[in-house]
């Protein structure tokens, strides 16, 4: 017997008759291979209606709350026990010489372009990234930057700034 035989067997469980048992789903129901049309035609997975899609394009709320998120475990995620000083991986990651602070300046440098494609004005992005361009240079110094990343927090202050400008904004 070869392997394809083999293989085809075990795809293929055959009752003592020889003809293929039922097919059954995950409900326990059983259905018929013409059910569906020739090849799965008519199977369709739309993902635009399902709740929990994490494919379909995020709301303004959805996306303030992302951006508010991950700006929080940038910088406050944490907190020094017996202390107040709070602190992210913003300030762990920095601990990588260089490649940590690239890592997180890019990170930054993605909520700023998130905050663009909310409509944020230039100068709000201006001074985004003017917090992200200190954050970034700054961090590079060796332990001093690591220090710095906790102290400044310039994601909570981007964040603090783009929620200002949004509450300005009429609702549509």
């Amino acid at each position: 017997m070869t392997n394809e035989q083999v293989f085809s067997r075990m795809q293929t469980p055959r009752p003592a008759g020889g003809r293929p048992g039922p097919i059954i789903d995950q409900d326990g129901n059983e259905f018929h291979p013409g059910e569906f049309g020739p090849a799965g035609q008519g199977m369709r997975f739309d993902f635009g209606q399902a709740g929990a899609n994490p494919f379909a394009p995020l709301t303004r709320e959805q996306r303030i709350a992302r951006i508010e998120a991950i700006a929080q475990l940038l910088d406050v995620a944490f907190v020094v026990p017996g202390t107040k000083i709070r602190y992210g991986i913003d300030g762990l990651i920095g601990l990588i010489p260089i490649v940590g602070d690239l890592i997180t300046t890019a990170i930054s440098l993605w909520l700023v372009r998130e905050a663009r494609a909310l409509g944020a004005p230039w100068h709000i992005t201006a001074r985004m990234l003017g917090n992200v361009a200190v954050d970034g240079a700054v961090g590079i110094v060796p332990f001093v930057g690591d220090a710095f990343d906790v102290m400044f927090r310039a994601n909570m202050r981007n964040v603090k700034m783009l929620r200002k400008w949004l509450d300005k904004q009429p609702r549509l």
